[in-house]
């Protein structure tokens, strides 16, 4: 059963009788879907949302046991007021007052047949655990297995979880006989099955507490383990490894450990996507003349790089293969950008030949068409 039912009246959404044939139900769904379909009423958020609820309400009444369920959850609460019909002290509407989840209230009381149950003493997945790892650029790009130390909440040592002393055993609540649950009535309506005030929902009584624990038979756990940070991983980005966190309670799945990567920035290397980057300086002649460079790569072996003639500052070249791993096993591309440097100082026989070339290209203004188009 969806504690999402409450207060939705999916009889009325249809338009149809309580007592509809499933046919019924069917054609209902069908004519007003095409009414309020998105494709039929683009832009209209008040389409889309009839949409939904009816989409929704067909979904609980086609199927003959959600519509059970919600049949049943209807004449506990009052055929067509849903939660609406329920007062709860404090105030508050449907959802109950403040703070309050009429989810969490249903959760623990019923199952699809209307039998109670009791969550007590069941299976508990542990708690989720956050940390943090700092590695450099070339371990990010390699992969790189790290030490890392976690804090978390696990069973007591000492008392191995019980929450007794060493050497004693806590004993079965006699007021819930183990159950760690207990029924009372509520406003004579229904009776509310909630956790034994006894026990604390626990099933068992602990009459002399363990020192360590204080009885609660969960204590603060502090463990390093051996992590794997994959390759290609990006500053700032979240691992998550599971089974990895907290231990679970009796017998429960452990959490997950969520790791927070920190990089350190490359001296040279720059990442762009799955590929690294690096900005080279050519000469003036290189630049104009054309040539072959050799650019470092991040695995310390040069590549070499043919810059043609006419190359222009800031232009990009690809030296494919070069980069680091990516996440499918190969490797990423290195962007090259060359960097036009002008000489501070020039010798003699540089200088008479940049006069000679100035000389040469004749009195063509290279910046005239920024004036023509300013211009126009």
């Amino acid at each position: 059963m969806s504690s999402d039912w409450i207060g939705k009246d999916f009889y009325k959404v249809l338009g149809v009788d309580k007592n509809a044939s499933t046919d019924e139900v069917r054609k209902a769904y069908r004519k007003l879907a095409r009414a309020n379909h998105p494709d039929a009423k683009p832009g209209d958020s008040q389409a889309e949302s009839r949409f939904k609820a009816i989409s929704e309400a067909y979904s609980v009444l086609s199927s003959p046991q959600k519509r059970k369920e919600y049949d049943d959850q209807r004449a506990m609460f009052g055929s067509g007021a849903g939660a609406a019909g329920m007062r709860f002290p404090g105030g508050g509407g449907p959802g109950g007052p403040a703070g309050f989840d009429i989810s969490d209230l249903l959760g623990g009381i019923f199952t699809s047949g209307g039998r109670t149950r009791s969550t007590a003493g069941q299976p508990r997945r542990g708690a989720d655990v956050e940390t943090e790892a700092r590695i450099t650029f070339d371990q990010a790009i390699a992969g790189v297995t790290v030490p890392l130390r976690t804090t978390s909440d696990a069973a007591c040592r000492d008392c191995r979880g019980t929450g007794a002393r060493a050497g004693t055993l806590p004993r079965v609540c006699e007021h819930c006989e183990g159950s760690g649950m207990q029924t009372s009535a509520a406003g004579g309506v229904f009776a509310m099955t909630e956790p034994c005030t006894a026990c604390r929902g626990r099933g068992m009584v602990v009459d002399d507490p363990c020192p360590t624990c204080h009885g609660s038979g969960r204590a603060t756990s502090s463990k390093t383990m051996q992590v794997r940070i994959p390759a290609g991983v990006k500053d700032g980005q979240r691992i998550r490894l599971r089974g990895r966190g907290a231990s679970g309670e009796r017998g429960g799945p452990s959490g997950d450990l969520y790791v927070t990567v920190h990089v350190s920035p490359h001296k040279l290397f720059g990442r762009s996507g799955d590929n690294l980057t690096v900005t080279v300086p050519v000469t003036l002649d290189e630049a104009a003349l054309g040539a072959t460079i050799s650019v470092p790569t991040l695995d310390g072996r040069p590549v070499s790089l043919k810059i043609p003639p006419g190359t222009p500052t800031g232009r990009t070249f690809r030296a494919r293969g070069k980069g680091g791993r990516r996440g499918d096993g190969l490797n990423g591309d290195l962007l090259v950008t060359v960097e036009v440097q002008v000489p501070p100082e020039m010798t003699d026989e540089a200088r008479a030949a940049m006069q000679a070339y100035r000389e040469s290209r004749g009195d063509k203004d290279p910046r005239s068409a920024l004036f023509d188009a300013a211009g126009g």
